[in-house]
């Protein structure tokens, strides 16, 4: 089921991942700004929410991925 995980170049993902973490670097990223905003609970536009999720879901897929590598190294 997550073979297409495997598949997706590790190199690549990171640079995505670390791209879209810290863009835009001023005034200040993206994502601190909406998991600050999604802290105080006033992340309810919509656009803020695409985002968040826009600029989330690369370091998520990132460590789904390297999670998945560590434990299929483990199996014997």
């Amino acid at each position: 089921m997550l073979r297409w995980l495997d598949k997706l170049p590790l190199t690549w993902l990171a640079l995505l991942a670390g791209w879209l973490a810290v863009a835009p670097l001023f005034p200040e990223p993206h994502l601190v700004e909406k998991l600050r905003m999604l802290s105080q609970g006033t992340l309810v536009r919509p656009l803020d929410i695409f985002d968040l999720l826009m600029h989330a879901v690369p370091l998520l897929v990132l460590v789904a991925k390297l999670w998945r590598m560590a434990r299929l190294r483990k199996k014997p």
